[in-house]
């Protein structure tokens, strides 16, 4: 195919995502990070003889918007493969930057893994099973240029280590897949409103969720998401919840806790992406998210007003 064809799609494929995006703006969703990992990533590939990726790399920019008017940014590297005929190993390594009415902060992301296995691969339907988890890259405990602790929200990591399991039906037109995310510590967050007293930013910090030593709550999530391809073209539908089960804990002393009200419950999410093939080893992917409904309160700050992502994915 001739460059000026490709270059014609690829201005197609940017003037759909900034569309979308536009439309989306003021929604959002939430995600500690295991709704894109192994069985419960969005838009999976259907294909008996394809059934897990040999070997890929995926680059991935992500942009969100908070409640707050914080600004999130996120480079991603996303790294599968292949482990024997049924197998795969993923890696996800992010960079992020953060900018707010409280300061900037940059940093690498959460380590996540996870090892996927093909239970069942049908010609029509196929089963698939992840265990992993997340490495904290610090203990969500950076601060503002006056020296003074900053809310979950402008955390490059979430300063815990977690355990990740999850479960997918896939056939060629529906995904239906579910997770299951544990943290095992609570971090070294040291945000409370005390803290920012005689500020001049006093009363843009009363707005944010204490978070002092934030121990999350176990959350499950469920995808169900339909599916439209064609032989370049791909894209879907969805919804996505993700249910806290239990509230997030926090301290309120030195020696006592406190669960925090409103922080749990169901957080439905409407999915949308787009999907361009360039060749069997290269693709073009955008994804866009909006908020149905959430929790009252978010104190491990993953709460978005929209989200949008656009990567390129390399096989080979």
């Amino acid at each position: 195919m001739r460059p000026e064809k490709h270059f014609g799609r690829i201005i197609l494929f940017i003037f759909i995502l900034i569309s979308i995006q536009k439309k989306a703006y003021s929604q959002g969703c939430s995600d500690a990070g295991f709704c894109t990992m192994g069985a419960m990533r969005p838009n999976q590939n259907f294909g008996v003889k394809n059934t897990i990726k040999l070997r890929s790399v995926e680059v991935l920019q992500y942009a969100a918007y908070t409640k707050f008017k914080d600004l999130i940014m996120s480079s991603l590297v996303d790294i599968n493969v292949g482990i024997g005929k049924r197998g795969s190993a993923q890696v996800k390594l992010p960079y992020t930057y953060v900018s707010g009415s409280l300061g900037k902060t940059q940093g690498m992301g959460d380590i996540s893994y996870s090892y996927t296995y093909a239970i069942l691969a049908k010609n029509n339907y196929q089963i698939l099973a992840t265990l992993g988890g997340k490495i904290p890259t610090n203990g969500a405990d950076k601060y503002s240029s006056d020296n003074r602790p900053l809310p979950m929200y402008y955390q490059t990591s979430l300063g815990t280590f977690d355990g990740i399991a999850g479960l997918s039906f896939l056939t060629r037109n529906w995904l239906i897949a579910t997770g299951f995310q544990h943290a095992f510590n609570a971090n070294q967050n040291e945000f409370r409103w005390s803290v920012w007293q005689g500020s001049d930013m006093q009363a843009q910090a009363l707005r944010y969720p204490p978070s002092w030593n934030l121990k999350r709550g176990n959350d499950v999530m469920l995808r169900i998401e339909r599916n439209f391809r064609s032989t370049k073209w791909n894209g879907y539908l969805g919804l996505l919840t993700i249910y806290r089960i239990n509230k997030d804990v926090i301290s309120n002393s030195e020696t006592t806790t406190i669960q925090v009200n409103g922080s749990s419950g169901a957080a439905v999410n409407a999915l949308s992406g787009i999907g361009y093939r360039f060749s069997t080893k290269v693709t073009l992917k955008g994804m866009f998210a909006y908020k149905l409904t959430s929790r009252v309160t978010n104190p491990d700050g993953l709460s978005r007003e929209w989200v949008s992502t656009l990567s390129l994915e390399f096989k080979f």
